[in-house]
């Protein structure tokens, strides 16, 4: 077999261990640690000063930062001059079985230069614990409009840098562990249980079904302590779900 010559002049030999970094090879920090901190204080005051609790941001007991809704990031938007380019970048709508599901991308740009800051993609399905006991037909058009939002959300927080003040909505929160989750659920658990499930007006009869397949139980007196504390979850995102969509429809009656 023919040996092909190897031209010595495209070898990029390794640098020996005892060579220095050049100091162009180090990268530069864009910011510096004071301009950084000002940036941070000037975040803080206008969190302070001109967002509201229950409107622009939430709070979720049991967790240590609050949840950046809707209004908020608009403002935020606003606050940093972003403009917003919204895309559908994938779609399922199984209309014979009633399956939809959306994920969006929504870029912020700088309007000054029109530089992309950052995207976010947010994605929303009618199988989720929120919408799952819902008519799946009359909900589609909620369901896009949450996975807007929650596009939105992911791309304020990354180009603001407001992670460390809010994180993204109640949905994406890990399901906390309870201790003595093999014990039978306690009569504060299901009187909660059963109090948000009135709230809610979704029926035992539903109730019963969610805790069947998910559960394997029949009766609300047979959950453990950790089955009960996540159906407390699950019921909680419903109701938040619903509340998100009451005030959303609200909005578009109000802007006709």
């Amino acid at each position: 077999m023919e040996k092909k010559q190897v031209n010595e002049s495209n070898i990029i030999p390794f640098s020996n261990s005892s060579e220095s970094v050049t100091a162009s090879t180090v990268p530069n920090l864009v910011l510096t640690s004071e301009e950084s901190t000002r940036r941070i204080q000037a975040l803080n005051e206008f969190v302070q000063s001109s967002m509201h609790r229950g409107i622009d941001y939430g709070l979720i007991s049991g967790f240590s930062k609050p949840t950046l809704l809707k209004p908020g990031a608009e403002k935020l938007c606003d606050a940093f001059g972003f403009s917003k380019t919204v895309e559908v970048i994938n779609r399922i709508e199984q209309w014979d079985i009633g399956v939809f599901s959306y994920e969006v991308k929504v870029s912020l740009s700088n309007k000054d230069n029109g530089v992309v800051e950052a995207e976010g993609i947010g994605s929303c399905n009618s199988r989720e614990a929120a919408y799952r006991f819902q008519d799946p037909f009359t909900i589609v058009n909620t369901l896009l409009k949450m996975a807007k939002k929650r596009a939105l959300i992911d791309a304020v927080l990354s180009a603001t840098r407001s992670s460390g003040l809010f994180t993204q909505d109640i949905e994406s929160f890990p399901k906390q562990q309870t201790k003595g989750g093999d014990q039978y659920a306690t009569n504060v658990q299901l009187h909660t249980l059963y109090r948000i499930v009135e709230d809610l007006k979704i029926g035992n009869g539903v109730a019963k079904e969610y805790m069947k397949l998910n559960y394997n139980v029949e009766r609300s007196t047979m959950l453990t302590k950790k089955q009960a504390y996540e159906f407390t979850q699950d019921l909680l995102l419903i109701k938040y779900a619903k509340k998100e969509g009451n005030d959303n429809n609200l909005t578009e009656q109000q802007a006709d």
